[in-house]
């Protein structure tokens, strides 16, 4: 199993898009956040379960899609960082060069 390790600029960021959501539901706000936890929490079990992120030729980074967020990831022997959150609908910049 490995240890799940969220950074803080994921955090913020799932932070803003919960604040975002909150604005017209706050229900759905904590809805999506506990999804988020609740498939992250998953990825602990199988941490290559996520996928190869499209944008990036190649790259130790990895996704996996909770609608509506991405959620980037890297995997370091027994350790997976949560490096970042976005809304699907963003465009894609890439945080991580």
């Amino acid at each position: 199993m490995a240890e799940i390790i969220w950074t803080e600029p994921a955090l913020q960021s799932l932070d803003e898009i919960a604040d975002y959501i909150s604005l017209e539901n706050i229900a759905a706000a904590q809805q999506v956040v506990q999804k988020v936890f609740d498939r992250v929490d998953q990825l602990s079990a199988n941490p290559l379960s996520g996928r190869e992120i499209p944008e990036l030729e190649t790259s130790i980074f990895r996704e996996v899609i909770i609608s509506p967020c991405r959620v980037f990831y890297r995997v370091d022997k027994e350790q997976l960082f949560i490096v970042d959150v976005m809304r699907e609908e963003q465009h894609f910049r890439n945080p991580f060069f």
